[in-house]
This record gives structure tokens, C-alpha cells and sequence, in this order.
């Protein structure tokens, strides 16, 4: 089962065991890590689940879409190069030791 790390805005750590499976969004919302709103339920349409991929796992991750960089560029704040929305990344075994960092807010609808 693959440990995965939040890391909040003010460095606090949660890091969980995540079965493989489902979406990393689904894994947040289950624990109730914080920062990860999840408002559409990860049907790609909020951006309520951005978070910034660490430098050292985002080139492990698979590619991200036309779609989810369209949704990111229009609504996530303050996006970077690390940028992803959680509910696009299907929790595998590979993504064990995974770190991702919640920015400080989320977008309000």
C-alpha cells in the first residue's frame, strides 16, 4: 500500500496509506487532509484539488492532460510547473513515497 505525503502551506505533514486504486483526491477526502476541497468530486470541473507535485515525482507521474491543464490554468491559484489537480492522478503502487504540497487557498465557486 503506497505512503503518501500532504504537506500543507505551513509545512505541516499528513502522510497516509493509500490503497491502490481510486484517485489521490478520493485518498485526501477519505483522510480529510486538509487544503483538498474536492467540490466536484473529481469530475475535473473546480480545481478544488490542486496541489503541487514535489520536483523529485513529477516527471514519475503520467502525463497531464490538455483538459487538466486547461482547468488549472483557468482556475487553480498561483500554478506552477508542478501544478496538478489530484482527482487526475490513479493511486498505484509506483507512486509509494509520493510528496505533494496543498497551496495556501483553494478557488472559491
Amino acid at each position: 500500500m503506497p505512503k503518501i505525503t500532504f504537506i500543507d502551506h505551513t509545512g505541516k505533514k499528513n502522510t497516509i496509506d493509500v490503497p491502490s486504486g481510486g484517485s489521490l483526491m478520493e485518498a485526501a477526502d477519505r483522510n480529510q487532509i486538509p487544503g483538498i476541497l474536492a467540490d466536484c468530486g473529481g469530475a475535473m470541473a473546480c480545481a478544488t484539488c490542486h496541489v503541487f507535485v514535489d520536483k523529485n515525482w513529477i516527471n514519475k507521474l503520467p502525463k497531464q492532460t490538455e483538459g487538466e491543464k486547461g482547468m488549472i490554468d483557468e482556475y487553480a491559484i498561483n500554478p506552477n510547473e508542478f501544478s496538478r489537480l489530484t482527482c487526475q492522478i490513479e493511486v498505484t503502487d509506483n507512486l509509494d513515497g509520493l510528496v505533494v504540497t496543498t497551496p495556501e487557498k483553494q478557488v472559491d465557486f
